[in-house]
């Protein structure tokens, strides 16, 4: 056998730049996706615990950008931007995720809303730039844990709030 050895079906080339975070939220599909496209909801739970947003300007559509702030725990403002690559309502979401629009080192992430039963599964699949981005994500700024946090707020935000207005 060679020195090379051959890729698995579930490795990807880009596999060493990604992170993968997924999580079942008790709601159907159409509301999670709605509650991730419109920024009435967004500003109510995006971002990791301890964390609130402020929109500056919201536009959901290809092309389409939104520009906001989070203000962290410890009243550290972070300036987001994010502009939407592809929208497949309601199953997909692609963005380009960065400080601001010019942002050498945005990432880019898909979102997949796939039905569960009566819940959905959200998967959020992000790929840096280089491996080396994607490890001080990871390592400085706790991407997989904010992003866990951040599903888990919109999984409470739906199941609390969006689902009761739904069922009210």
């Amino acid at each position: 056998m060679g020195a090379t050895e051959p890729r698995t079906p579930t490795q990807s080339a880009t596999a060493d730049r990604e992170t993968v975070i997924s999580r079942i939220i008790d709601a159907p599909r159409e509301l999670v996706f709605e509650a991730f496209t419109e920024v009435r909801h967004l500003s109510r739970w995006w971002g990791p615990e301890g964390f609130t947003t402020t929109t500056r300007a919201f536009e959901f559509r290809v092309g389409g950008e939104w520009d906001f702030v989070m203000h962290g725990p410890d009243g550290t403002d972070y300036q987001e931007w994010i502009t939407w690559t592809a929208i497949a309502a309601p199953e997909r979401i692609a963005m380009l995720h960065g400080e601001a629009r010019d942002d050498p080192n945005a990432f880019e992430s898909v979102l997949t809303f796939e039905p569960d039963g009566a819940a959905t599964r959200i998967e959020m699949h992000t790929v840096f730039p280089t491996k080396e981005q994607r490890d001080e994500a990871v390592e400085k700024y706790h991407a997989i844990e904010a992003g866990r946090q951040t599903l888990n707020n919109l999984a409470t935000y739906v199941t609390e709030t969006v689902r009761k207005g739904a069922e009210g």
